[in-house]
Parts: structure tokens; C-alpha cells; sequence
């Protein structure tokens, strides 16, 4: 157990380390008053950190190192950390990877080895690699079509440019697509195991004419379900009010089903409304009575019933009341599954 003098000078040395992180200078005599010890004592805790910044700099993990710095009559850190992720990072970041599933076997393999060669310093990398090595094998791929680098990022480019795009789309109850499709693309995002084009559906484009929407609200397209796509010239236009934003989009939408921009309210009465603030980031708590939350939250779509309806008996939607209706008429469809089973 250290003692009171050890714990105190750690404090000591991680207190100053962390004010040099923020930009501070560390004068030794203003330490050692602050401090009540010596100035030797804080020229030791210096040397710690400096110590401390040239192992981490011999690991390829910083490029800091203190300085003394006359104009402000201090020490200061001075230099970058090293833009590669460490031992933790990289562990973390492959096992998100990893289950994920959003690769073949083939490719999840390929990226994996590259992470872990070009990140994790020499000595550390047999650590990381047996650390990921029971997962690697029995990795499970997707039954889907391999996803090719190159759609995404001829995906990703029409977003940037803002070309229109022709394609062919094969919905998931379809046997074969049902004809071309004209979509403004505006952003490409992964969720629940898949990549998604998102975008607004137009009218067949017209030579010299500015597209038609279909809808007010984004189309969503999974990837892999694009059968054949063609980047047309034609460029389309999006005021900068109505800009379409990621982040806000991710927010309100659950399992990447589109539809209406709607404000959800209901009744939680289930043991962690923390998991439920976290699942709909735009949830607010509007009162509590005993155990149960009042919530309304911004979302769109139906991939919301679908979220709902896992809550099991713990969720009451109150509004929107057709919401309401549609969740009362599912229910009783699922009691009537169970009806006339033997037990």
C-alpha cells in the first residue's frame, strides 16, 4: 500500500501533467509553494513525466517533450501525441470490428493484420494478436454478398459531388428488382451489421431541369442490395437550411427502416430507462410518477414499432394515436399466433 508521502507526490505529478496537457506552464517556485515542498522536488517530478514521455516516444505512441520556456518562466509541453492508437485502442477498435460482421472472413482479416501491424509497437503485437485470436477464428460471416470497397466509394463520392444516381434496388421480400430508381444520395452509414446509402427519391431526371422529390423524408438503400448503379453527371442542389445531417438522422431512426418524421410519447415502467435514454438519443424525460418515465423523443419511421415492441409489457405509447392503434392491432395478431396450441 503506497504511503501518505508516495500518494501525494503521484498526485503531485499527475496534477501537473495534466495541466501541461492543457496548454499550462509549470513554474517550479509557484509549484513548491503550492505545494508546500522544495523546489528539487518538483524538478524530480518533471523528470518523471519526462520520463515517462520519452518511453511512450521509444514505443512510436508520443512525440511531446518538455521544454523550458523563458517568456512564460515555465516548463511546457511541447510536440504531438503520436497519431497512431495504442495497445488498448487497437484492442478496442478490433473487437468493434469484429463484431460488427461487416466484412467476409477474407477481408475482416485482411484489415485486421493491417491495424495491427501499422499500430501496435513491435513488442506488444504477439499480446494483441493472441488477445484477438480466438474471436478471428470463429468469426462468422453475413449471409450476404461481399461488400465491394469500391461501391462505397463510388457511393461516397456522389454524396460529396452531389451526383445523382441511377440504380437498380432489390428489396428484401423481391425477387428481382422492379426497375430503375433516381435518388439524390446524401450520406452513407453503418448500422446493425450493414451499410446504408441514404438518400431522397426523385422523379426520372429531366435534361437542364432540377430534380423532382418523390417524398419530404430520406429513402434508406442497403448496399448490398444494390444490384447495378450508374453516377449520372447531373448535379442536384440542397439549400443549406435543409441540409441533411448524419448525426441527426442516426438519432431518430432504429434499425434503418424509413418513413414520417414523427414525436413519440410513452410510458416506461422497465428496470433501466438509462438504456432507454441511450437507444433513442433524442428521448427526454418529461416526468416520473413511482417507476414509471414519461418519455417523448423525435424519431422517424417504423423501425420505432419494431424497437417498442421489444420492450415487451415495460412500454404504453401514448401519441402519436395512430402509433398507438397500429401497436394494438400487431399485439393482437401475436396473441392470436398462440391461440389453440396445445400446452
Amino acid at each position: 500500500m503506497p504511503t501518505p508521502d508516495k500518494t501525494a507526490k503521484n498526485n503531485r505529478t499527475l496534477d501537473m501533467y495534466v495541466r501541461l496537457c492543457e496548454g499550462k506552464a509549470i513554474n517550479k517556485i509557484e509549484e513548491a509553494q503550492r505545494y508546500g515542498v522544495n523546489a528539487r522536488s518538483i524538478q524530480r517530478d518533471i523528470d518523471d513525466i519526462r520520463a515517462f514521455l520519452d518511453e511512450r516516444t521509444q514505443e512510436g505512441l508520443d512525440h511531446r517533450t518538455i521544454e523550458y520556456d523563458r517568456a512564460r518562466k515555465g516548463f511546457v509541453l511541447e510536440g504531438e501525441e503520436s497519431a497512431l492508437m495504442n495497445n488498448s485502442e487497437i484492442l478496442a477498435v478490433s473487437k468493434i470490428l469484429l463484431e460488427s460482421r461487416a466484412f467476409t472472413k477474407k477481408e475482416m482479416n485482411r484489415i485486421l493484420d493491417k491495424l495491427v501491424s501499422g499500430c501496435v509497437p513491435q513488442k506488444n503485437m504477439k499480446l494483441v494478436v493472441d488477445l484477438l485470436a480466438n474471436e478471428r477464428h470463429h468469426y462468422v460471416e453475413l449471409n450476404h454478398r461481399s461488400q465491394s470497397e469500391e461501391v462505397l466509394w463510388d457511393l461516397g463520392a456522389a454524396v460529396k459531388n452531389k451526383y445523382l444516381i441511377e440504380m437498380k434496388y432489390l428489396r428484401q421480400s423481391e425477387k428481382q428488382s422492379d426497375g430503375k430508381r433516381y435518388v439524390e444520395p446524401v450520406a452513407i452509414i453503418f448500422s446493425e451489421y450493414y451499410f446504408y446509402l441514404i438518400g431522397y427519391l426523385v422523379e426520372k431526371p429531366k435534361e437542364d431541369s432540377e430534380p423532382v422529390a418523390k417524398y419530404d423524408y430520406p429513402a434508406v438503400f442497403r448496399v448490398d442490395r444494390i444490384e447495378s448503379y450508374q453516377i449520372l453527371k447531373q448535379h442536384f442542389q440542397i439549400p443549406y437550411r435543409n441540409r441533411f445531417e448524419d448525426g441527426e438522422f442516426r438519432k431518430r431512426v432504429q434499425f434503418m427502416y424509413p418513413g414520417e418524421l414523427m414525436r413519440l410519447q410513452f410510458v416506461y415502467t422497465g428496470r433501466s430507462v438509462e438504456a432507454v435514454l441511450d437507444r433513442l438519443p433524442t428521448a427526454r424525460i418529461k416526468k416520473q410518477e413511482d417507476h414509471a418515465y414519461y418519455i417523448e423523443a423525435e424519431v422517424y419511421g417504423k423501425g420505432i414499432k419494431m424497437w417498442l415492441l421489444s420492450q415487451a409489457e415495460y412500454v404504453q405509447v401514448l401519441k402519436p394515436v395512430k402509433l398507438r392503434e397500429e401497436m394494438k392491432e400487431t399485439l393482437k395478431k401475436m396473441l392470436s399466433l398462440y391461440d389453440g396450441i396445445p400446452e
